[in-house]
C-alpha cells in the first residue's frame, strides 16, 4: 500500500521511492534469515552435528545469499520441487507474489497515469481512494451502484483488488448450484474437472463420472434458466481431464 496524498506534515507523496524502501527492507529481512541459518550450520560443523541433509540445504542457502546480495528477490529464482519444499518453512518475503495498491486522495484519483505506469512495470498495480472506499463500504448494494454511476466509476476497488489478487495467485472460481445454496469454489488455473470435484468433496472426486458444465455468462445470457442453456446448446458433459475455466458452473455426476 503506497501513499499518494500529502501526509499530516504536508509532505508530497513519493510512491516510487516508498516502494524501493519496502523492497530493500524485504531483501534485508530475507538476507538475515539466510545468514542466521548459515551461521547455525557453521556451528554444527564445529560440533560434529553437520548432516548430509544440512549439506544440501547449505548449498541451496548459499545460492540464495548470493542472489539476495545482488539485490534480487527470491521470486525471480526457479527451484525444483525438492528445493521448493525445503524453502517453505522459511517464509521468505521476497519469494511471495506482490501487488501494489496506490492510495490516492479523492481529488487526485484517476489522474496518476504516469505513476501507475511506472509502478506497473514492477508489479500488478491498482489505484483507489481509501477515504472514498470507506464511505462506499457503509452503503447498501443498490446505493453503491447508484453512487458509483453518479461519479463515473464502473466498479469499486474491492472488485478490482479481488480480480488482481486472483490473477496474481493463478486462481480461478467455479460455481456449484443446488436447492440449498449457490457457492463459488477456488482452484488453480489449469486445474481439471477432477480437481474441481475434489475441491467440493473427496467423495465427488473418488466416484467421478462426468461433469455437467456451462458458463456463467451463457447462463445470464439465457435468462438465468438452465433449460434455456440446454436449448441453446451451451450445456456440455465433460470428462475428468476437462480444464476448468473461470466462471464455469459445474454439477458433478458421481457414484461412490
Amino acid at each position: 500500500m503506497l501513499r499518494n496524498f500529502n501526509n499530516a506534515m504536508d509532505e508530497s507523496p513519493t510512491p516510487n521511492d516508498d516502494l524501493s524502501v519496502i523492497e530493500g527492507e524485504f531483501l534485508l529481512a530475507d538476507h538475515l534469515i539466510v545468514e542466521n541459518r548459515l551461521e547455525r550450520m557453521t556451528k554444527a560443523k564445529r560440533t560434529g552435528q553437520f548432516t548430509s541433509v544440512m549439506e544440501s540445504e547449505e548449498k541451496l542457502l548459499t545460492r540464495l545469499q548470493a542472489h539476495l546480495d545482488a539485490g534480487n528477490p527470491l521470486r525471480d529464482m526457479e527451484f525444483p520441487e525438492a528445493e521448493e519444499k525445503a524453502l517453505r518453512g522459511f517464509q521468505f518475503l521476497t519469494q511471495k507474489p506482490v501487488m501494489v495498491i496506490l492510495n490516492s486522495a479523492e481529488d487526485n484519483f484517476g489522474k496518476n497515469d504516469a505513476v501507475l505506469n511506472e509502478l506497473g512495470k514492477r508489479y500488478p498495480t491498482i489505484e483507489y481512494a481509501g477515504s472514498f472506499e470507506m464511505e462506499l463500504s457503509q452503503l447498501s448494494d443498490d446505493e453503491t451502484e447508484a453512487f458509483l454511476a453518479d461519479i463515473g466509476i464502473t466498479e469499486s476497488a474491492r472488485k478490482r483488488l479481488s480480480r488482481t489478487a486472483y490473477a496474481l495467485l493463478g486462481s480461478i472460481s467455479f460455481f456449484t448450484v443446488g436447492k440449498d445454496e449457490v457457492r463459488a469454489w477456488n482452484i488453480s488455473k489449469g486445474d481439471k474437472a477432477l480437481d474441481a470435484a475434489g475441491a467440493v468433496h473427496s467423495d465427488l472426486a473418488r466416484g467421478f463420472i462426468r461433469a455437467e458444465v456451462f458458463s456463467f455468462d451463457d447462463f445470464i445470457a439465457c435468462g438465468g434458466e438452465e433449460k434455456a442453456v440446454k436449448d441453446a446448446g451451451k450445456f456440455r458433459l465433460e470428462g475428468r481431464d476437462y480444464v476448468v475455466k473461470d466462471g464455469d458452473m459445474i454439477c458433478i455426476r458421481f457414484n461412490v
